[in-house]
């Protein structure tokens, strides 16, 4: 299996520290508002992920973080804190806000068939960890008090900069949009590790530590979360590709210079969902929720194989003519499932299931290839096979995909066995259907005056015949 690696810009073989067994770790959300649909492409492709690692055989431990609180607007931990903007709009506390949020998080990501990690931990419950970890950094001279709060001191390490070739320079205080300048700080690319000194007033979540009361910065908890709970050696972290400076950037940094080796041997970034007008956010356009695509009538499986269609590593353009070909294709796709299970179904021919499988490895293998994974699919109603094999390997390959194909294909077959039972007992629509027959009979026999009759005598009663190249249909006016 290969696996692009952000930290070294390279497609490697993916192999665990422990054989057989994967910790893995994804940075979840900041629980203030509804998760957008751009945030949840990052949640489907590491889904996909634990999956396929699952699906190859692998024992995942999967663990995500919670963040409720500490994680300010400016990626400088400057800004407004996320949590309390989202307490001052709904007038809740951040304890509230955080509770819904985290409730509507993970409805959005049942809908879209995400599967839950095996721990789920909010920032604010691992308190004594991040004093912890901190206190050891002060101790081995990684981390420094300066104006009531402590900071990670960077130029304590050999390098800092791990996930781009950056030049200091582009990073200097004013270069990038909403960095505002800390005079505590030594160094510019120092980054708190807890506040005691808050600028907000009325900072509502608040603990005791050794340096005085206060609340940890939004980098150290995904840290500590993971080493809590995976302990100090990570397989694999995943996260959008815009947490990768300075979040995870901090992350190898303080975590690193608290256990003293390297800590995640790789990292997975998911890109960009964008819009025709740039990324896609909470604050520009139109806030597009997976509520709102169900409101406009899209399955949300339909948004998973729109994200499914394109390479993680590339960024996607969203729009709902794009989603609409989606849903074309997804329909199709049931649509070609639903014909499986009407045919003969036979055996499944063993020599035939595994060709199918590899193929469909071959392409997650090669860095997660969604795109070959769903082509695989169609690969399958091509083959010259029997339909329970088919079927067989749909279901085998939607363990990763998640698209629920063959469920919703038999959802529809029981729809139509319930739609034909109503038909045989209702007498009107027996009458109807046996007329339109005697209909059929009078063309044959070129008896059309009385065809045109039984036409007008429908007609009569509201029902208006529809012939067509697959035989005759009607509407009831």
């Amino acid at each position: 299996m290969l696996i692009y690696n952000s930290a070294t810009r390279k497609r490697e073989e993916f192999v665990p520290f422990v054989e057989g067994k994967v910790n893995m770790y994804t940075c979840g959300p900041t629980v203030y508002h509804y998760a957008h649909i751009g945030n949840l492409r990052s949640y489907i492709m590491e889904d996909v992920l634990e999956k396929y690692l699952r699906y190859v055989g692998y024992d995942v431990k999967r663990v995500m973080n919670i963040t409720d609180v500490g994680h300010l607007s400016s990626d400088a931990d400057t800004g407004e804190d996320k949590m309390l903007k989202g307490a001052k709009r709904e007038k809740k506390s951040v304890m509230q806000i955080a509770e819904f949020y985290t409730e509507a998080f993970f409805a959005d990501c049942k809908k879209l068939n995400i599967k839950t990690p095996d721990v789920v931990a909010p920032a604010t419950s691992c308190i004594d960890e991040f004093i912890m970890v901190i206190k050891s950094l002060l101790e081995k001279g990684f981390a420094y008090e300066a104006g009531g709060n402590i900071y990670f001191d960077t130029s304590k390490l050999d390098q800092y900069y791990i996930f781009n070739d950056f030049k200091e320079d582009d990073l200097e205080v004013g270069v990038r949009e909403g960095v505002e300048e800390d005079g505590n700080k030594r160094n510019k690319a120092d980054f708190v590790l807890w506040f005691t000194k808050s600028k907000f007033d009325d900072q509502e979540l608040k603990w005791d530590s050794p340096w005085g009361i206060g609340y940890p910065g939004w980098h150290i908890e995904c840290s500590c979360i993971s080493m809590k709970h995976l302990g100090e050696y990570l397989d694999i972290h995943c996260g959008g590709i815009d947490n990768a400076f300075p979040h995870h950037t901090n992350e190898i940094a303080q975590s690193e210079a608290y256990v003293g080796h390297k800590w995640c041997n790789y990292w997975f970034h998911v890109h960009h969902l964008n819009t025709n007008s740039g990324k896609m956010s909470k604050s520009s356009g139109e806030f597009l929720t997976v509520s709102l695509l169900e409101e406009k009538g899209y399955n949300p499986l339909v948004y998973r194989l729109f994200c499914l269609q394109s390479h993680y590593r590339k960024s996607l353009v969203f729009s709902y003519e794009n989603l609409d070909n989606a849903a074309i294709a997804y329909n199709k796709i049931i649509a070609r499932a639903l014909g499986l299970l009407k045919e003969e179904q036979g055996e499944v021919v063993e020599a035939d299931f595994n060709a199918g499988r590899e193929k469909f490895k071959a392409a997650l293998d090669n860095d997660m290839n969604t795109s070959l994974g769903v082509t695989a699919i169609y690969d399958v109603f091509k083959m010259n096979t029997t339909a329970a094999t088919k079927l067989a390997l749909i279901e085998d390959f939607d363990r990763v995909l998640g698209l629920d194909i063959v469920v919703a294909a038999k959802k529809e077959l029981e729809a139509e066995k319930v739609a034909a039972e109503q038909k045989a007992n209702d007498p009107f629509i027996v009458e109807i259907e046996d007329m339109i027959r005697q209909r059929a009979e009078a063309k044959k026999a070129k008896n059309y005056a009385l065809a045109d009759e039984i036409r007008q005598t429908l007609a009569s009663k509201g029902i208006t015949l529809i012939d067509t190249p697959q035989g005759t249909q009607y509407k009831i006016d």
